[in-house]
């Protein structure tokens, strides 16, 4: 069921920060061409070594002073995708559905998680749009007859990892046959921003690609270090958010497992 209700303001405290870690690798180029490797630390930040033989140690010198020759002539260019992000807010991918006013585990009629969140991005020139899908996959506690379960689900657009850019709330229904405890069911969202919106200034972008060589004074400084630009980024930064519609109450029992 694709989620396209109306949009509602407000901010639902759904926000969350996601961040990714890189890992230091090494690449060996006794056997690549110099050009090559060189090309590889460039592209994926990779550190270099060689595995020197003394045969062929004159080789490996000469390949070496090559290879960090050519690296001065590949600055290292960030590349930013225009695409916003899609990702599921901490305690608003499950929800848990009581028989009555009690939240004991005694009482507990419908567990539902939202699972396999993935996001396709379509360039539309002066729009981005990303296409959401996911799963619902719940059980519950009494199997003795077949049941339809509607569970709200929310699709927000969110700029700089804290501005509430829109909101839609749909319905997901998950279907538990005659005799079984567990039921999956699909949902699918749209959302949309304004490529300019995506965009960083150009002086900013000049800022963050600048070719720095050594002795220069911020040689080794990140552009990320530099408040105009960290905010620029942050600005023009989106993310589609999808998780489970939650009162107060339900969003504090999630926190709180």
């Amino acid at each position: 069921m694709t989620c396209k209700g109306g949009q509602t303001g407000g901010d639902d405290a759904i926000i969350a920060a996601y961040y990714a870690k890189a890992r230091a690798r090494t690449i060996t180029c006794a056997a690549a061409p110099p050009f090559l490797c060189c090309a590889a630390i460039v592209a994926k930040g990779f550190s270099l070594s060689y595995r020197f033989r003394p045969n062929l140690l004159p080789v490996a010198l000469v390949a070496s002073v090559v290879a960090l020759g050519g690296c001065q002539h590949n600055p290292l260019l960030v590349q930013r995708s225009a695409c916003p992000a899609v990702a599921v807010p901490n305690f608003t991918g499950d929800t848990t559905l009581f028989r009555g006013d009690s939240t004991a585990a005694a009482d507990i009629d419908v567990v539902a998680t939202l699972t396999d969140l993935r996001g396709a991005c379509v360039d539309r020139g002066d729009r981005i749009a990303t296409d959401v899908r996911f799963n619902i996959v719940a059980r519950r506690t009494d199997a003795a007859a077949p049941r339809t379960v509607s569970l709200p689900i929310f699709v927000s657009v969110v700029q700089g990892g804290n501005l509430l850019v829109s909101k839609q709330i749909g319905a997901v229904a998950v279907a538990f046959a005659a005799g079984s405890t567990r039921a999956q069911a699909n949902g699918s969202a749209h959302a949309e921003v304004d490529r300019a919106s995506t965009t960083l200034p150009e002086a900013i972008q000049k800022k963050i690609n600048r070719v720095r060589k050594p002795g220069d004074l911020d040689a080794a400084t990140d552009p990320m270090a530099d408040p105009e630009v960290k905010a620029a980024v942050r600005a023009a930064t989106f993310e589609v958010l999808v998780g489970f519609q939650l009162s107060d109450d339900a969003l504090a029992y999630n926190a709180a497992k």
